[in-house]
């Protein structure tokens, strides 16, 4: 089967490569060439399909080629699952620890928010991100200019923190089970940090070597996984039905604790934030929307089959979830000693393990760790390739990357490396990082509830808009409250924002003197005039910023131009305009339209940036002609630290000499060099 890529903002098919096409395009230079050409040792293996576009990294939600068809939806559920249905692991014992006697009340709070919430939220989504952009995509069409870029980073900060946690959190997890086994050798014992990263190390190789995985491998995984967890779910409630005198013992003891059925239920609503991992998947569910076969007459715009199917996959998988988190929380809680579930306890992040070693005995535990250390495993591995989709998503096509960005290896090093740094930190502790977890799992959410708000507004449904803004407004409460109750995921957090603010933005100066477009096309009317002049010898452009655009200004131009350096007088004078469509663009496609304006000859064409405009123009009227055009410009006044400024932002400053700087680098042989001529 086709190689798959993880995310919760994984690229659809069609649609990302169509976005990182142009990007693909404005990035070609040294790298690149080398890369392309046949290569040898470490660094052609390192940067092994880096021209190829973005969001086609090996994993398990991935773009798909135009040929494939699909899977049924309920095999893509288990997709999704391995994230999604992996936090059974590590759920109940975190509840417990987070609401202690509450826990089974907190946890009807947390799954009545996921199906009246997240669930209808991430249906919406579904409708209007068919191909798998996901929220992060939706909003970045609400804000224009920078404001949107910035806004878009952020949000990839809060991903980013959701997607590595998602795999050190789970990775220390499957740790905690295997030490924890009775079979275990005693050299295992207190070696849960070297466990997490040789889990870790094992998950980057993967990676580092190519990774194809077939779909099938989660359905098994998934299948084994949650019809063991029925066996141990159903043993425990049983346990507790036969032996009536558990429950009540567990209410004497929470009535002891709180004054009145009436205080349990708001101390549930007020401690269920802290159960938020619960709700971890409906991003991803989202994600591998692409790989659910539709009906035989979806188009790409229409895709409705997709959808439904998708839509399906989402309720059946919350349906399951919420059953096995309301029995789960109940079971432990009654049959479990509370101290059981504290750091170092026997219960300790592996709850319903504790429940299959105690209550089915050693071969079942064992069988039933190893089933869970497999899945939390695969889980980690549907995160890596979401961050390996992700990144080259959106940083590359805002000029925020290096080249290198868009081959796998190179970023599966770096994620690496920051898995291991934030294993470190944690001290591989599954309680200690699932603040930073549910930080990130509820940032999403909120902007995913927030962008269905927006989006049912825009369409006229007022009600539903309502009542997603009604959702928005209980995730804002869930978040803050997670933030203030555990305020060190925010800071992991905003570790990972202000890492991919400075790194995104310094990559953006680094590149900004590259070409920076994908085609030149000149109308109708432009080639004729382009033909016309190059008859006459090369090309003579003059760059004008457009005003008025009177016979007064380019008979203006014109005379300035001849006054400072001598022009043929035969020549054939094109003068070319550009207007900045939106400066915060790394990359576009030009189409240069050519008109006469009072006996002048002008060539108008809209771009993201003044002068790379320019000089993609003058390397394709190089090529139509053949002969390297001239180009004359005039000094802008100003200082040029301020003109570098507004290049940078704003998309025009000093154009001569940037121009000029552009040309180099696009073409390094002067004599095919377009000349820039300044007075």
């Amino acid at each position: 089967m086709a190689g798959m890529d993880a995310g919760a903002e994984a690229a659809g098919a069609g649609s990302a490569g169509a976005e990182a096409a142009g990007a693909a395009a404005a990035g070609a230079g040294t790298v690149e060439e080398e890369a392309a050409a046949p290569s040898r040792g470490w660094r052609g293996w390192l940067l092994d399909g880096l021209t190829e576009h973005s969001a086609r990294h090996p994993g398990p939600h991935g773009t798909l080629p135009e040929e494939h068809e699909g899977h049924s939806w309920w095999r893509v559920m288990c997709l999704t699952g391995v994230d999604y249905f992996s936090t059974l692991g590590y759920q109940p014992g975190i509840a417990a620890l987070a609401a202690g006697l509450l826990s089974p009340l907190a946890t009807i709070v947390l799954v009545a928010l996921t199906l009246l919430g997240a669930l209808p939220v991430y249906r919406r989504v579904a409708a209007e991100s068919p191909h798998g952009e996901g929220s992060i995509a939706m909003l970045e069409r609400l804000l224009p200019w920078w404001a949107g870029k910035v806004f878009v980073l952020v949000l990839l900060g809060f991903a980013c923190t959701d997607f590595m946690i998602t795999m050190t959190l789970s990775a220390a997890d499957a740790a905690a089970h295997a030490v924890a086994n009775p079979l275990a050798p005693s050299a295992m014992h207190g070696q849960n940090m070297w466990i997490t990263l040789v889990l870790l190390a094992a998950l980057g190789a993967v990676f580092l070597k190519g990774f194809r995985e077939a779909i099938g491998i989660a359905v098994v995984l998934v299948v084994l996984y949650l019809g063991l967890n029925v066996v141990v779910v159903a043993t425990a409630v049983g346990h507790v039905l036969t032996h009536p005198v558990k429950i009540g013992d567990w209410w004497d003891a929470a009535r002891a604790a709180h004054s009145s059925p009436l205080a349990m239920i708001g101390v549930a609503l007020l401690v269920f934030p802290k159960l938020a991992l619960g709700m971890s998947g409906f991003e991803t569910g989202v994600a591998v929307m692409p790989q659910v076969r539709g009906d035989a007459g979806d188009t790409f715009a229409k895709p409705a089959g997709r959808i439904r199917g998708t839509r399906r996959l989402l309720t059946t998988a919350a349906l399951i979830m919420s059953g096995f988190l309301i029995l789960s929380s109940f079971a432990t809680t009654v049959l479990i000693p509370a101290d059981a579930f504290k750091a170092g306890g026997p219960a300790n992040g592996r709850a319903l393990a504790y429940i299959a070693h105690e209550y089915l005995g050693g071969g079942f535990g064992t069988v039933y760790d190893v089933s869970t250390i497999a899945i939390l495993w695969f889980a980690g591995a549907s995160a890596m390739a979401g961050l390996l989709n992700l990144v080259p998503r959106y940083l590359p096509r805002y000029g925020m990357a290096p080249d290198w960005a868009r081959a796998v290896r190179p970023l599966t090093l770096v994620f690496m490396a920051v898995a291991f740094l934030v294993t470190w930190l944690f001290d591989a502790n599954v309680d200690k990082q699932g603040g930073a977890y549910a930080t990130g799992v509820l940032v999403l959410m909120l902007s995913a509830s927030f962008a269905a708000c927006v989006a049912t507004w825009r369409r006229g449904h007022r009600a539903a808009s309502a009542g997603f803004g009604l959702i928005t407004a209980v995730f804002a409460y869930t978040l803050g409250a997670n933030v203030v109750e555990r305020p060190d995921g925010l800071k992991i957090a905003s570790l990972f924002i202000a890492g991919i603010l400075v790194t995104s933005f310094a990559s953006r100066v680094h590149r900004a003197f590259e070409l920076r477009t994908g085609t030149v096309t000149l109308d109708a009317e432009a080639e004729r005039l382009v033909d016309a002049a190059a008859a006459s010898g090369p090309l003579r452009i003059v760059a004008n910023e457009p005003q008025a655009r009177d016979r007064e200004e380019y008979a203006l131009k014109e005379s300035t131009q001849r006054d400072d350096i001598p022009l043929p007088e035969d020549g054939h004078l094109l003068f070319l305009e550009v207007t900045v469509s939106d400066s915060s663009e790394f990359t576009a496609d030009l189409t240069v339209l050519g008109e006469v304006l009072h006996g002048y000859r002008v060539l108008r064409v809209t771009g993201p940036v003044v002068p790379n405009t320019i000089a993609a123009v003058l390397m394709a009227l190089r090529e139509r002609t053949g002969v390297p055009p001239h180009a004359y410009f005039n000094w802008t006044e100003g200082h040029p630290l301020g003109h570098l400024i507004r290049f940078l932002i704003f998309g025009d400053g000093e154009v001569a000499p940037v121009t000029r700087e552009v040309l180099r680098r696009a073409e390094p042989d002067p004599a095919r060099r377009p000349s820039v001529h300044v007075s």
